[in-house]
């Protein structure tokens, strides 16, 4: 059997697959403190312990995966209170007795992607969610880009609608992309979540805007076989076509897309990328260490 753990801002969600990754058990339980969560997950994953190879762990950062630091496995600098500096992997390795795969969140969801959703078959991928946050994740070559440490796509610099005059949220940078863009910058907008903003109402042109800088960025940077772009933000629908318009402007066919609907899509394992990618990666663990 394998584990994943999808560990996020707000919420932990925990699997467990048989071989072929069919998912048997799966438990969600809010974010809280480190020692509290860990509780519950090992808990949960105390029932398999004596057929579970590996777990899979796409957590939120920004956290060191780097397996040569001396603070792998650790969540660095987050706002979320409590869990700055704590090891996460040596926390999960000693309850458990069992390998952990570490990754992002976003990392987790895009191999899921690449691997069981809209990138199967390809080579290279970029997935963002826009949520309660704003992360990105690029796979090329079939592997994580990123050695020293994971990408903060999220913390991107994008110019200003002209005719938007909000301030942003991010705690860090204040108007880069996820202070305008994500789940809680437009509540903070208007005092209400952005499903309950109808999609004719201007401000949807604005985060579109920002949106299609991030998709532009990424294919100046990447040039990746496919962009998919996932969380709650993203399914207002309407959005994702205003967001392929925006990126037409602004690349102005500069690098040519051939079917700009099958470029820029949704997540095909929506809600699941990252549990699906964080079991990949477990049974990934199993096998190199047979191997």
């Amino acid at each position: 059997m394998y584990g994943a753990i999808e560990a996020g801002g707000t919420k932990m969600i925990c699997a467990i697959s048989d071989e072929d990754l069919n998912i048997v058990d799966q438990i969600q339980f809010p974010t809280t403190l480190p020692e509290e969560n860990i509780e519950e997950m090992i808990d949960f994953f105390g029932r398999y312990k004596e057929n579970l190879k590996a777990i899979g762990l796409g957590t939120f950062g920004p956290v060191d995966i780097n397996p040569k630091s001396k603070t792998y496995g650790h969540i660095l600098n987050t706002p979320k209170k409590g869990w700055q500096n704590f090891d996460f992997v040596g926390a999960l390795e000693n309850g458990l007795n069992v390998d952990v795969s570490l990754t992002t969140d976003v990392n987790a969801a895009a191999y899921g992607e690449l691997k069981e959703g809209a990138g199967k078959g390809k080579n290279s991928l970029a997935y963002y969610t826009f949520g309660t946050g704003v992360g990105g994740g690029v796979i090329q070559n079939r592997d994580f880009v990123g050695a020293r440490g994971h990408q903060e796509l999220g913390h991107m610099i994008v110019n200003k609608h002209p005719e938007d005059n909000f301030g942003g949220i991010c705690y860090a940078h204040g108007s880069c992309l996820e202070g305008l863009a994500s789940g809680p910058s437009i509540e903070k907008r208007f005092g209400l979540p952005g499903k309950d903003l109808p999609i004719e109402d201007k401000f949807w042109d604005i985060e579109a805007y920002y949106i299609g800088q991030c998709v532009y960025n990424t294919v100046l940077a990447f040039n990746p076989e496919v962009i998919v772009l996932g969380g709650g933000v993203i399914q207002k629908e309407g959005l994702i076509e205003k967001v392929r318009e925006n990126y037409k402007k602004l690349m102005n066919d500069y690098i040519h897309v051939e079917n700009i609907g099958q470029y820029i899509v949704k997540p095909e394992r929506n809600g699941k990328s990252a549990i699906i990618g964080a079991l990949l990666l477990a049974k990934d663990k199993a096998r190199e260490k047979v191997g």
